[in-house]
């Protein structure tokens, strides 16, 4: 299909992740990560879910199994990562591969948040995956003429407007408010999903889709916890053990399941000896890591990002990450400033 990477597999390929390719193992694989994203960066985890499924066929796509990439995101001319070659568009084209799935889900949402023609987006409730699904396509994300369409029918056949709801209706809400303002100096992760002619920017002066009602879901249909039972508990970044905060949960309740020392998951996520869990937090288990890991040179920050929230994202140490970038404790960057997330190279 235009605009879709369609790539196929014909025999098992092992993965980091075991997804059998269909709806349910998907959803029940990724859900709590395209919630933590809508948290994050505000991007409807409806939408998340659906362009997953859709992109890479369920994870069955070579892509996805070869490259972890779930999203036909292309390199670019300051890719340092990985690469895999496949036929799209044009015949061997460069994607990104990465370590894990989660990673291509994080390039994603930061792609929609930093991109300038996909700012007015974030104009419209997180819970309108209609408006965000026309729009999407009217921005040129993929060429395919019935891809918001194809978005939607994803959404309601599998109730994932759900998951937007269960961020509106509970205390799961972002902890900043995220500026959708273009990154500098074009360095910064931009990914180019599949099927995307790089550097032609649609118009913008058609008027803006009318989306239709959205299905009325009662409000016991699902809560957070629901969305959250059956998430996979511990996960990993930088090779550093994390879990993602449940609704209700407690400092207290955290350090007992896991069998934490009262000082450890404060002292491990650099945080006052009494916080209080948020639902949806990303919380460490263990000591996070000095550098970032391999392929992972740097970040650019968007506004608003503070140096603590990349420590978090990319699981390093909040006085290393100062250092290596030679800033002050207190300190945080400006929009476009670029974050070295590994020292240095030393030069004769």
């Amino acid at each position: 299909m235009a605009g879709l990477n369609s790539c196929r597999v014909s025999r098992p390929i092992s993965t980091n992740v075991q997804v059998s390719g269909t709806a349910t193992d998907y959803i029940n694989t990724y859900k709590d990560l395209a919630i933590s994203e809508m948290r994050r960066t505000g991007v409807p985890a409806s939408i998340t879910l659906a362009q997953g499924m859709l992109e890479s066929d369920y994870g069955r796509s070579s892509l996805a199994r070869l490259g972890n990439n779930h999203f036909g995101i292309k390199c670019h001319s300051d890719w340092t990562g990985q690469t895999i070659r496949q036929n799209d568009d044009r015949r061997n084209e460069c994607f990104r591969k990465y370590r894990r799935p989660e990673d291509s889900f994080y390039d994603h949402s930061d792609f929609l948040r930093t991109g300038s023609r996909y700012r007015f987006l974030f104009d419209y409730e997180p819970t309108n995956y209609k408006a965000w699904a026309y729009g999407l396509k009217k921005a040129g994300y993929a060429t395919h003429p019935d891809y918001a369409s194809m978005l939607i029918r994803k959404i309601e056949e599998n109730r994932l407007y759900e998951f937007d709801r269960v961020y509106t209706a509970s205390a799961y809400k972002p902890q900043n408010k995220v500026q959708r303002t273009e990154s500098g100096n074009g360095q910064t992760v931009k990914p180019d999903p599949a099927g995307q002619k790089t550097g032609s920017v649609p118009a913008q002066t058609q008027s803006q889709p009318q989306p239709q009602p959205q299905p009325p879901v009662k409000e016991s249909t699902i809560t957070f916890g629901d969305v959250m039972a059956r998430a996979p508990r511990i996960m990993e970044n930088n090779r550093v053990q994390y879990i993602v905060v449940k609704d209700g949960e407690t400092k207290e309740k955290i350090e007992k399941d896991f069998q934490l020392l009262k000082w450890e998951l404060a002292r491990y996520n650099e945080l006052d000896a009494n916080f209080t869990p948020v639902p949806g937090q990303i919380l460490y288990l263990e000591p996070k890591r000095d550098r970032a890991e391999f392929g992972t040179e740097y970040h650019i920050a968007a506004e608003g990002e503070t140096m603590y929230m990349i420590s978090q994202k990319y699981g390093i140490k909040l006085k290393s990450l100062l250092d290596m970038n030679g800033m002050a404790e207190g300190s945080n960057p400006v929009k476009g400033q670029k974050i070295l997330l590994q020292p240095a190279k030393e030069t004769n």
